[in-house]
């Protein structure tokens, strides 16, 4: 099959020839039909996040199911499916606990001792987040994806395993904020854009979204955004501050940057949280004033939306086919797997909300 491997940091994908096994007990094998361009994906192209090497790419997608193995009862053949990065065991702490997100799940990979599941001759190509999906078929286990309705646009669909399941679930989930709460939200990508859209559904009173990008600011307040600052002009906090009189109930980072992180905890007002969805690199410091803790201000992250994915899922599609979730307005281009790169350059330029891969059938 084709996929677009990461070789080396710093420098382009390329398009290569990659053997993937045959599903054993618990796996399943997908046709990718779309995959979403995310900026996780960036992180680890531009060094920011390591990983191994050689290495395929690529986390939020959706597909047909192929072939399952013998253990696999949940999916069949022929049936439409989003993976999710949180893949869960089912039986840890995290999982019995509630926090599926947050389980490590080393038994729903392959030993190192098993045929891996990618190949290049006799060598192993690594497996991004357990999923692979930069490439024209997936072999994940089957806590990786959940089945979804056949009417459901795929390449819409894509879109909600990672950027809506993040950032809807970072407001719902996460901060589970209250109706008529008032809430900020800095950057307006796909997962920002998630984030405001989850928010006008929840209930919130007053979205104000942040970015230095005129254009995308305008996308913001079709998702619902009710009010806009250009932050290219102006100091972003003593914005919010303005229009607030005094600070925003809850903010959202959604770029994963320090400034922005920190910026995000500054617009707060007393008792406000703020909630880091974004991937800040590693080995960066998010810094605070100590006194504002004195004022029952908080700062979280977010684990993917910290999700429950096989119910909330089916539940994003069934807000988007009822005219509620806003895909068709995320998706900025189309394009194929041999147009990769450009979609990368496009999100380093900030000119998009989402570029999607999309497979031939």
């Amino acid at each position: 099959m084709k996929a677009a491997v990461l070789r080396e940091v710093g420098q382009p994908l390329s398009i290569e020839e990659v053997g993937i096994d045959n599903p054993k007990s618990h796996e399943v094998l997908v046709r990718t039909a779309a995959c979403g361009v995310c900026h996780s994906d960036l992180h680890y192209m531009d060094g920011h996040y390591s990983c191994p090497k050689p290495i395929v790419l690529g986390h939020e997608s959706a597909g047909i199911v192929e072939k399952v193995g013998s253990e696999v009862s949940y999916v069949k053949p022929g049936d439409h499916v989003i993976t999710c990065l949180s893949v869960f065991c089912g039986h840890c702490e995290f999982c019995t606990t509630g926090r599926p997100y947050s389980c490590t799940n080393p038994e729903v990979e392959r030993g190192d001792d098993d045929t891996p599941r990618l190949s290049q001759g006799e060598k192993a190509v690594a497996q991004f987040y357990s999923l692979s999906s930069f490439a024209e078929y997936m072999l994940i286990h089957e806590h990786a994806l959940v089945k979804i309705r056949d009417d459901m646009p795929l390449d819409r669909a894509a879109l909600i395993g990672c950027a809506v399941t993040t950032g809807f679930g970072a407001v719902i989930n996460t901060a589970d904020i209250e109706v008529g709460s008032t809430i900020a939200v800095i950057g307006c990508g796909g997962v920002g854009l998630s984030a405001i859209n989850g928010a006008a559904i929840a209930g919130a009173g007053r979205i104000i979204a942040v970015d230095i990008k005129g254009s995308k600011l305008n996308i913001a307040k079709h998702f619902g955004a009710t009010d806009v600052v250009d932050a290219s002009g102006c100091d972003p906090v003593e914005a919010v501050k303005e229009l607030t009189g005094g600070g925003v109930e809850y903010s959202f980072e959604a770029l994963g940057l320090k400034d922005t992180s920190e910026q995000a905890f500054r617009m707060l007002r007393r008792s406000g949280v703020a909630t880091i969805i974004g991937m800040v690199p590693e080995g960066q410091m998010i810094e605070i004033h100590a006194a504002d803790l004195l004022s029952d201000k908080r700062l979280q992250g977010s684990n993917m939306g910290s999700n429950h994915f096989r119910v909330d899922m089916p539940r994003y599609v069934d807000f988007y086919l009822n005219g509620k979730l806003k895909l068709d307005d995320m998706i900025s281009r189309r394009v194929g797997l041999e147009d990769i790169n450009d979609a990368f350059d496009d999100m380093r330029r900030g000119e998009v909300a989402r570029s999607v891969i999309v497979f031939d059938a």
